[in-house]
């Protein structure tokens, strides 16, 4: 039940731009083991995989409510199709796990925060039994809101920590000694207590052990979630316009399709989707000679890069993509791009705002082709990418009404407890006209991503108000799905050694400078000869041990 007022996405540049905020959040602490993997009281990094994460993992009870119009397949996420039937909602929680104990949460939010007392919150707490106050924090600056609270005495009892923020620094070590390990309230059967959290999927909740505990409740992920190519259909069929089907292809329909002088360019920045089209891996694979390589070492990191210069240079990429301003997506609304990479959220944001705006307006995904104009090698989306921590040290009541609220949050589609987390009171935040509920003023300012942050169903996709979005969306991923690969490293959610923290830091600018024609390849190879003599290679033998003694995740 996707609101119908889109919500910005986080900003994960602006994440990583600041994981060394946090550094004040581990000194002093528990000196840092080079295990891989072990109890809480041993090491804060390495994995936890195979035998020892499932002895942590809660008990899985697949959610039997409203089975979907489209069943997952090939990693795709579930999808519904069929319009509202408010008398025909399920009961999820049928009795209220919490207290009414008081609860701070600390959260991203993108956009501008509801009051505290607003009716949104005041009615969840009613519904779920809880007393939440919200420490609503700007998504775009949360990396360095979350690394100085982690670095203080003074952590609110919940805290959303989302992925992107764990790649390298000192938050993932802070992440470790700071919150508390849940095992003791969900592992095995304890979580039954709990219905939604327990139809989490459990590769899901294997992404929340961090230090040989269970400390994340996770927001899921469909594995067929990537970075997607979007166009145009409406003017591609105007124009008689062939979708391309290789990197040559996609090259020279875009040089015909630009013209500067109409204020039309092919596309904007397509660098996130260059991985799929070349077939790298992300971060750490051991590839098929058997050998363990780094992204940034492998011959298709730079062939990605260099086929996204040649868009550069021969300037079909809009110029404000090429001066990182602006909205890309607003440009593709306009027309002024034909092209644009987004997440899947983007096809039913898009697809809604121009419902009235503009009626001839058609967006649809490009299907992604390899390097050779053959198959696409899509790598698998880690089944979670957010989680909520509780602190340690918090009381008995306080932990389960946290977890009342993440159980409340996490209702599958189809229920009471989804509609109201999503859409709020009726009459209130949202009406509903032919099976379509649709938000109200109040509802689009209140009803924003807080709730939703706590934790969620395994994956779905359903747009009453545009189902037809929602069946293309599951058959894209479906269809993508079937090339599909799972890195040596999916489904771990890894701490590397703090030492290792700036390795990566060089390359996102770099790539940035390279593709736009600012630095030169040689440029580039210095890059990755400096990162292995600086600690890459070092870090490759602390991979090696890691995988050697977890296994591989695919």
């Amino acid at each position: 039940m996707t609101p119908n007022a889109a919500s910005s996405g986080p900003s994960r540049r602006s994440f990583l731009a600041s994981t060394a905020v946090a550094t004040a959040a581990v000194a002093g602490g528990m000196p840092l083991l080079s295990a891989c993997g072990g109890s809480d009281n041993t090491s804060r990094e390495g994995t936890t995989s195979g035998k020892a994460a499932d002895k942590l993992l809660p008990t899985y009870v697949a959610s039997a409510i409203a089975e979907p119009d489209i069943p997952a397949k090939n990693g795709s996420a579930a999808g519904y199709t069929g319009k509202v039937d408010l008398a025909a909602l399920a009961t999820s929680v049928p009795d209220k796990l919490g207290t009414g104990a008081p609860v701070k949460i600390m959260s991203p939010l993108w956009g501008s925060p509801p009051k505290g007392d607003c009716a949104y919150y005041k009615a969840l707490d009613a519904a779920a039994g809880t007393k939440i106050t919200w420490q609503n924090q700007d998504g775009n600056t949360y990396a360095q809101k979350l690394g100085a609270v982690l670095a203080s005495s003074s952590i609110p009892d919940m805290v959303v920590v989302p992925s992107w923020i764990l790649n390298g620094g000192k938050i993932p070590n802070a992440v470790t000694a700071k919150f508390m390990d849940l095992g003791p309230y969900l592992t095995g059967d304890k979580v039954k207590k709990y219905a939604n959290l327990a139809a989490i999927p459990s590769d899901a909740w294997r992404m929340g052990i961090f230090g040989g505990a269970l400390r994340g409740i996770p927001m899921c992920v469909a594995p067929a979630s990537f970075i997607v190519p979007y166009y145009r259909k409406d003017i591609f069929d105007e124009k008689g316009y062939t979708v391309p089907k290789s990197p040559e292809e996609f090259l020279s329909w875009a040089k015909d399709a630009t013209s500067a002088k109409a204020k039309v360019w092919a596309c904007g920045d397509l660098t996130w989707i260059t991985g799929s089209i070349f077939g790298n891996a992300p971060d750490w694979n051991i590839d098929a000679d058997g050998k363990l390589r780094y992204s940034k070492e492998r011959p298709e990191y730079l062939e990605a890069l260099e086929w996204s210069r040649k868009l550069f240079a021969a300037g079909v990429v809009h110029p404000d993509d090429r001066a990182r301003s602006g909205d890309a997506s607003q440009r593709f609304a306009a027309g002024q791009i034909l092209v644009f990479q987004s997440d899947m959220s983007a096809w039913y944001t898009k697809a809604a705002e121009q419902a009235k705006a503009n009626p001839d307006f058609q967006i649809e995904a490009m299907d992604l082709f390899g390097a050779d104009g053959g198959n696409p090698t899509i790598w698998a989306t880690s089944p979670a990418n957010i989680w909520s921590m509780i602190r340690k040290g918090a009381s008995k009541e306080t932990v389960e009404n946290a977890l009342a609220a993440a159980n409340f949050a996490a209702a599958p589609y189809g229920t009471k407890e989804r509609m109201f987390v999503d859409y709020g009171v009726e009459g209130t935040h949202y009406t509903v006209k032919g099976g379509v509920p649709a938000k109200t003023d109040q509802g689009n300012s209140e009803v924003i991503n807080a709730w939703q942050m706590l934790a969620t169903p395994a994956p779905y996709l359903a747009h009453p108000d545009l189902p037809e979005i929602a069946r293309k969306q599951v058959e894209y991923q479906q269809r993508m799905g079937a090339f599909l690969k799972k890195t040596s490293l999916y489904g771990m959610t890894v701490v590397e050694p703090a030492r290792y923290a700036t390795l990566k830091s060089p390359f996102e600018q770099l790539e940035i400078d390279f593709v736009r024609g600012n630095k030169k390849l040689s440029d580039v190879q210095a890059a990755i000869s400096t990162w292995k003599s600086s600690g890459g290679d070092k870090l490759r033998d602390w991979y090696k041990e890691l995988l050697d003694k977890n296994g591989s995740g695919n």
